[in-house]
This record gives C-alpha cells, structure tokens and sequence, in this order.
C-alpha cells in the first residue's frame, strides 16, 4: 500500500516510526525543507515543495499513491488546501492526522485573535515586553508593532528578524521543560506571550509558565479545516488507512 505522508511535525514522525518496517506499506514522508537540518526519519523521505496542486497531482500519479495523510503543522494552511484539492481530483483517499487544539485551563489569561496581524494590534500601543514564539514566517507582522521589546524563539534565524527593531532572538528546538521556560521569562521580564495554537506538547511548557507567573497569553487561533476524516492518534488512523486497502 503507498502511502504519503505530508510532515514535518511529531505526528508524522510518530506516524513514521509505527510504519517503519511494515512489509505491507510503502510509505514516504514529505518535508518542505524550511529546516535547514532535519532529523532523518526511519521510512524513505522526500524534501521540498511539489510546485503547487498541478505538481502534487503528477507526484501522485507517478508514484502510484493510494492514500494521502495530511500530517503538517495544524498552521500549513496552503499545503494543507493543495492536498485537498489535488486528492478530490484524482480520488485519492486524503486523512488529517493532527494534534489538540490547546483550551485555557484555572488560571489562564488568554486572548484568541484570529490572525498574526490582529495578534500585534493587540499587544497595545504602549509598549510591553513580548515573547513571539510564531515561527519565523509570519515574524513581519509584528513589524507594525515596533515599540514593544520581542524575545523572539525560532529553530533557525528567521529571515524577518531585521523587521524588529528591538529585539532579542534564541535559537532552540523543543521539547521545553516547565522550569526552564519560567526562568526565561521571568528573567526577561516578558509581560505577555504570542503564540499559535499549535497544539501539543512540545512547546506547552510556555503556556504553563505564563499561567505560573500570571503572565497574559495572545493566541492566534487555527485556520479553518477542509472536511475531511481527521485524526489526534495514530492508531485510529492506521484503522481508517486499513479501511481504504485497495482490492487485491
């Protein structure tokens, strides 16, 4: 059975590792290549665009896929809209494997915008000390908003950087343990957080620390999903990826 795998977060990655071996599946994983070094997974991989629907449409096709799971980041909206309307051309059976949305808990201060833009206006004129843990792509946004003081936290230097005026930029890659990120921000003096709702545990560390210190959050709420079989475990997808096996 070929299987694509759309990747490049820990679903995928798990989603790797329970394949990995299966003389039953063909899988590869797909990365876009915005990390510069990316950890190997244990199935064969691909890195790079597919040159939009048209491009992803002839992959399949050469490649005899039979099933498609959307594994990206819960914020990759266009592959995300490529892979849907490429799969709802050629029929090819398309499944969303994502991670929770984070809900605020007892003590929490959250604020949910809809977009990067909207995430700056609301920082406020006056001007505070942020943590912007967005990525490196959407960084710009904040670029209207340049009288606040950004700790900025990215896996790579992120090309927008300069677009900050005053700013402060680490390089990391979670998983983030709860003592560290409070003694970050405390030491920073960060007064609000930025971030998306990715999901997951990886980076939630940041938003148990906010609500430690009692630090205010701004969330940037997830982009709309196409209709189409979504799955938070791994598990119950491969029982959905059972129920598609070709005929013999």
């Amino acid at each position: 059975m070929r299987l694509l795998i759309l990747g490049g977060t820990t679903e995928a990655s798990a989603l790797a590792r329970h394949l990995a071996g299966r003389q039953d599946f063909a899988p590869i994983l797909s990365m876009a290549g915005r990390t510069k070094n990316p950890i190997a997974p244990p199935i064969p991989y691909r890195i790079g665009g597919f040159g939009g629907v048209e491009g992803l449409k002839r992959y399949l096709a050469e490649n005899r896929i039979d099933l498609v799971v959307d594994a990206t980041h819960p914020f990759a909206e266009q592959m995300s809209a490529n892979a849907v309307q490429a799969c709802g051309e050629t029929g090819i059976p398309l499944a969303v494997l994502t991670r929770p949305a984070w809900r605020p808990g007892p003590g929490d201060n959250w604020h949910f915008v809809p977009s990067m833009d909207a995430a700056a206006r609301a920082l406020g004129p006056a001007k505070r000390r942020v943590f912007l843990t967005v990525g490196g792509l959407q960084l710009a946004a904040f670029a209207a908003a340049p009288q606040h003081h950004y700790l900025v936290r990215t896996i790579e230097t992120p090309e927008a950087i300069a677009s900050l005026p005053d700013h402060r930029l680490i390089l990391a890659r979670g998983p983030f343990a709860l003592e560290d990120e409070v003694a970050l921000m405390r030491d920073a003096r960060i007064e609000v957080l930025v971030t998306k709702n990715s999901g997951g545990s990886a980076t939630e560390a940041k938003l148990e620390a906010a609500r430690t210190l009692g630090i205010g959050v701004i969330l940037v709420e997830r982009p709309a999903v196409a209709d189409v079989p979504a799955f938070e475990d791994v598990e119950a997808l491969i029982g959905w990826i059972e129920d598609h096996r070709p005929s013999p």
